[in-house]
């Protein structure tokens, strides 16, 4: 592990020792550097799910440190351990020779002397460097405006490129009733009353859900958000991440935010009339995630809900085959081609690897990155190993063992990083049995046309703007009271209307909150990015 001089090092290494414990214990100038044959050592911080397997009983992960000719000393932490220790760590200039879904570019914005400038070692990252040629847009996302990179992107692969939100609606109804996937606000509203009422379940009981939505979180608008509707007023959404969640969005290269737009006071008037005509169940907001999935499940046999925003038609259970996903019905006075859908992406995330600065073994650190951003690694950190549960059939084409994997994974022994993935799946490869692929592709096919209907760059905030560490604190400080304050007036308004009556207050108070501020740093950051 390597160590650094930053501000402060002295104490804040007291308090980063303390917090480590065995992430920490490994660093230390005394500490062998090669074994005594030779090898170079490595230690690979990796931050993996609860129910992964250890690292080193994946047969991959062996083959990587023969293939590297190195001795990797694999250190394992969950998410919510990481959580107590990331700061700690870069604080007190402990951090590992190659650490994995570890820090972002943000991090690295705020210790740069940490972290190695990859930008510089591209003749020696040759995998790399095809990912980032055939992909620009993932360079794109850890490059800084001077160029620097200091960590690398991942790629699940183009099968992901959707957003992986949907809306969905239950079609074996549809058919029962007689109707059709409505295309506008007010044939939603009719089908959902016909499902209210006229029992499409057919099981006697008025237990049908006719529109199921996921409660608000102060922190922001997330996944499956019930404020997707925007896209039918032609307010491109980003719900997967960056500053969608807190109401930033780009018309025409204008940077603006939707939470005192006049599309998002029309998108909550419109959720209150649903939820006053029983439309919606009257606990929504106070409804747990897990009550709230359970309803789309329900037992198997019987369905329960219409309409809900998700992943994908494996929501439903059993009863999958009964549901299609739909393009989001317009809103009034919305023609459709001014529809759109959320420009979200699942292909990349981009804090999948970094390598310390002054690694003493730096050179055998960029080997085992270059194996990783290998087609022959990256597929088995994705879907598990040779033999075990993936099969390498030839021609840039595998084949999954999806019941053996899930059978793992229920175990707690899931043989892959899985979308944690520090690595590349090129396009051309094609793994069969990635049932999570197959179904995102399918629903993808509904939003596809929607997705057509608005500029990647002019329209929605692309996902590698990135406002400096000055600003992100003074974005970050001002978005806790705008969107406490957003939040708690939207869910009331939904539920219990008033809105005309208050939003010009509430305009007014969004605004001495700083809302404008954080639309002028946007502007700023975004323009630094793109022009």
């Amino acid at each position: 592990m390597a160590r650094r001089s930053v501000m402060t090092k002295a104490l804040a290494a007291i308090s980063a020792i303390a917090m480590l414990g065995t992430v920490a214990a490994c660093g230390g100038s005394s500490e062998p550097t090669t074994t005594e044959d030779g090898k170079p050592i490595l230690k690979i911080l990796v931050v993996k799910n609860t129910n992964t397997d250890k690292v080193t009983n994946m047969q991959w992960a062996k083959d990587l440190e023969k293939d590297a000719g190195v001795k990797i000393e694999w250190q394992e932490v969950t998410d919510d351990q990481w959580g107590q220790q990331k700061n700690p760590s870069m604080s007190g200039g402990e951090i590992a020779d190659i650490s994995l879904r570890a820090f972002s570019p943000d991090d690295a914005a705020q210790f740069p002397d940490l972290f190695e400038d990859l930008s510089d070692d591209m003749d020696k990252l040759p995998n790399v460097k095809k990912f980032f040629d055939e992909k620009p847009d993932a360079k794109k996302l850890v490059a800084d405006p001077e160029g620097h990179i200091y960590n690398l992107p991942s790629s699940r692969g183009k099968a992901y490129s959707g957003s992986g939100q949907n809306m969905m609606i239950n079609k074996a109804w549809l058919d029962k009733l007689g109707l059709k996937v409505p295309t506008t606000w007010d044939e939603l509203e009719t089908v959902l009353k016909a499902f209210k009422e006229k029992d499409p379940n057919g099981n006697g009981q008025a237990d049908e859900i006719p529109m199921n939505i996921r409660a608000l979180d102060t922190g922001g608008f997330g996944w499956y958000s019930p404020m997707l509707l925007l896209n039918s007023t032609g307010i491109v959404t980003g719900y997967n991440k960056g500053p969608s969640a807190q109401g930033i969005y780009v018309k025409d290269g204008k940077v603006k935010s939707y939470l005192v737009s006049d599309e998002y006071k029309e998108v909550i008037k419109y959720y209150n009339k649903l939820i006053s005509e029983g439309l919606i169940p009257a606990d929504w907001s106070t409804k747990q995630a897990d009550a709230y999935y359970a309803d789309q499940t329900n037992d198997g046999k019987t369905a329960k809900t219409g309409v809900i925003f998700g992943w994908s038609l494996a929501d439903f259970g059993d009863m999958r085959d009964q549901y299609e996903a739909m393009p989001v019905p317009a809103a009034p006075g919305v023609s459709a081609d001014e529809v759109v859908w959320d420009g979200s992406s699942n292909e990349f995330e981009n804090f999948k690897l970094s390598i310390a600065a002054d690694s003493p073994n730096k050179d055998a650190a960029f080997k085992v990155a270059n194996l990783l951003y290998s087609e022959k690694y990256s597929v088995q950190q994705f879907a598990g190993s040779f033999g075990v549960t993936l099969t390498d059939d030839g021609n840039h084409t595998y084949t999954e063992d999806a019941d053996k994997m899930q059978q793992l994974t229920a175990d707690n022994k899931m043989p892959a990083f899985a979308d944690r993935l520090a690595g590349w799946i090129p396009d051309e490869v094609t793994i069969k049995g990635d049932y999570n692929a197959e179904d995102i592709q399918e629903v993808n096919k509904a939003n596809e046309e929607q997705r057509t209907h608005f500029d990647p760059v002019k329209d929605y905030m692309p996902d590698y703007v990135r406002p400096d560490a000055t600003d992100s604190t003074t974005i970050s400080n001002n978005n806790t009271q705008i969107m406490n304050t957003a939040i708690q007036k939207t869910a009331q308004w939904m539920a219990e209307g008033g809105i005309d009556g208050e939003w010009d207050a509430y305009v007014k108070q969004l605004e001495s909150l700083g809302l404008n501020d954080n639309v002028k740093l946007w502007q700023k950051w975004y323009d630094t990015y793109t022009k």
